[in-house]
């Protein structure tokens, strides 16, 4: 266990699968303790035993971030049950193909609710105790779909730009508080969103990301000394390949 981040408390959205996962147990491996959210009880408790065995407090809690109204006072218990919450990682989110021409309406207010608006609801859950704390991390993690352009994908980059944007007017109106604010933007990261029903896409998941690099890069951006921050961190495949 790292004492010196020993006494730190997170939150990671989308921690039963994936970079939430992964960045998970490299909290827990640096001596942090997790508050746990994802909607999938099972793979959610696995994860929390996981991390408690590496000697910190770890506990899940069942949240589906599509009930956009409830996120902020649940967000609140869980600081008021965990501890006060010195980080938050804003990591579930969904991926989504499909031409904007033949994008449905629900479908693009999907993307939006859970990769946009379940963020600032979370954010608005946790701002009151870190601007009383004047300190903490939130951790926004976007893609480079943000800012690049891959047809097909036009519902998920609108909703990964505008968390860019988000993230950079929350970090210059919170900075007077001591809160950081950090948007990491991976690009393909090899985890279950190419399974799911909303994405089709065929490509090389050898030459992707792994979780746990992304979760490092996570590490390292919230172990900075309080005096610096990575405001926008893009972290790329070696190969290029996105």
């Amino acid at each position: 266990m790292n004492s010196s981040s020993s006494q730190l408390n997170a939150i990671i959205t989308g921690a039963s699968s994936g970079i939430g996962k992964a960045t998970s147990l490299a909290f827990a491996q640096a001596g942090i303790n997790i508050a746990l959210v994802s909607r999938s009880p099972d793979a959610l408790e696995t994860v929390a035993q996981a991390c408690t065995q590496e000697g910190v407090k770890a506990k899940p809690y069942v949240m589906d971030l599509i009930e956009l109204t409830k996120i902020p006072a649940k967000i609140k218990e869980i600081v008021r049950d965990f501890g006060n919450i010195d980080i938050i990682v804003n990591n579930a989110g969904m991926g989504y193909t499909n031409l904007l021409g033949e994008t449905s309406l629900a479908d693009w207010q999907q993307v939006i609710n859970l990769n946009l608006t379940s963020v600032f609801q979370c954010v608005q859950g946790v701002l009151p105790q870190m601007r009383e704390q004047k300190k903490g991390t939130i951790i926004n993690v976007a893609s480079i779909a943000a800012t690049q352009v891959f047809p097909e994908w036009g519902a998920y980059s609108v909703s990964k730009a505008a968390l860019l944007s988000f993230s950079k007017v929350l970090a210059a109106e919170e900075r007077s508080h001591g809160i950081r604010v950090v948007t990491i933007s991976p690009g393909a990261v090899n985890t279950s969103i190419w399974d799911t029903d909303t994405v089709q896409a065929d490509f090389d998941r050898s030459a992707m990301l792994t979780p746990d690099l992304v979760a490092q890069t996570i590490l390292q951006a919230v172990l900075l000394p309080a005096e610096a921050v990575i405001e926008d961190l893009t972290i790329l495949p070696s190969a290029g390949t996105l």
